[in-house]
């Protein structure tokens, strides 16, 4: 491989701001693995946020890349899932897979798409330091044929339209936009571009925490909603903390403490650790389960008695869970724990994604 641009490259990243910024570009924020394609005739390497490749899982999406892409590009994207119409993050997670054979199962079951938003070279031309509103009009020169599995973003330079695709398109699994300087060039692992995200708030249980890595304080505390048959699910997890309020944690939910791990609501999961550790197992999202996203982390929590309520802000659910790591707001003593269940969450009116990614590349 010979490209002006050479992997590894860290992605640009974007910071959260409240509002969006009149900055003459905003673009839907995908939910996916963001990827940048280096291509050189056949040769395709797909690189990550890390910086580790991870060609080798989406063969399908591989051969799509090369019959959709430039001969000789590197663009910037993000790879994603399509079911049911909605973006399915739990099933792209699931692509990630040490075996060959099921790498190749899931290609044919559950196969991926490319979003492009970026191109950092063309040809013999390095365009990192080209402002972004060029960068954009040659990626949508260069990908004007370029058809499903593979698609350009849409975009506007409409402040109003832009409004209204951060609350519609919610709807199919998206979770905001993201706003860029048009004069701005690529500066790799620096936000020099801006998020804006959807920030809603929960009443939930917590049933649980983890240790913190460092081992005597608290790491996470493990938020539950109770369900329509009044068993109470794991919906994600609290996490930012000074090291202080880690400390007061420990001392503070000790008698919440549930010494009979048989009685707590998510007993069961010890169980389900156990087997699937001993079966080889990892894939489970529960507590104390060690997955191939944290491969060597312990995951064991500390059982609470499920009576203590705490209001948190979160972004956007994938299936039954918080998407990302939820924010602490405040406890709520005056919350029954029993009256924390899933109809509390806000739910978004549904838009098929073929819709989104059928808009014109530049729709405003």
């Amino acid at each position: 491989m010979d490209l002006p641009v050479m992997p590894p490259v860290s992605p640009m990243l974007a910071k959260s701001v409240k509002e969006i910024p009149d900055v003459g570009h905003v673009e839907p924020k995908w939910d996916g693995f963001r990827t940048i394609v280096f291509k050189d005739g056949d040769e395709i390497e797909l690189g990550s946020r890390n910086e580790k490749p991870m060609t080798r899982y989406f063969p399908e999406l591989i051969e799509a890349l090369r019959r959709e892409l430039p001969d000789r590009c590197v663009v910037d994207g993000e790879i994603v899932l399509v079911r049911g119409g909605r973006l399915d993050f739990d099933a792209l997670q699931q692509r990630i897979h040490p075996a060959a054979s099921r790498v190749k199962l899931l290609a044919e079951q559950t196969p991926a798409s490319f979003v492009a938003f970026d191109l950092l070279a063309l040809g013999d031309d390095d365009l990192t330091g080209t402002p972004f509103g060029e960068r954009r009009s040659r990626l949508e020169q260069a990908l004007a044929e370029a058809s499903d599995p593979v698609f350009v973003t849409p975009a506007t330079a409409d402040l109003e339209l832009a409004r209204d695709w951060f609350t519609r398109f919610e709807g199919a699994g998206l979770d905001g936009v993201v706003a860029k300087p048009l004069d701005g060039t690529y500066q790799p692992d620096k936000r020099a571009m801006f998020k804006i995200k959807h920030e809603r708030t929960a009443d939930c249980v917590v049933a649980g925490y983890r240790w913190h890595k460092s081992g005597d304080v608290v790491g996470s505390l493990l938020l539950g909603l109770y369900g329509d048959g009044g068993r109470l699910h794991h919906v994600g997890v609290v996490a930012a903390f000074s090291m202080a309020r880690r400390a007061e944690l420990v001392a503070e939910l000790a008698p919440l403490v549930a010494t009979d791990l048989a009685g707590h609501p998510w007993g069961e999961w010890a169980e389900a650790q156990a087997a699937a550790r001993s079966a080889g197992n990892g894939a489970t999202r529960m507590p104390g389960a060690v997955s191939r996203w944290s491969a060597g982390k312990d995951l064991s929590f500390v059982p609470l008695r499920p009576e203590r309520v705490v209001e948190v802000a979160y972004d956007h659910m994938e299936g039954d869970r918080f998407r990302h790591t939820a924010q602490f707001r405040r406890w709520r003593p005056d919350r029954d724990a029993a009256s924390c269940t899933y109809a509390q969450l806000e739910a978004p009116d549904g838009l098929d994604l073929g819709e989104i990614l059928q808009l014109d590349s530049s729709a405003g």
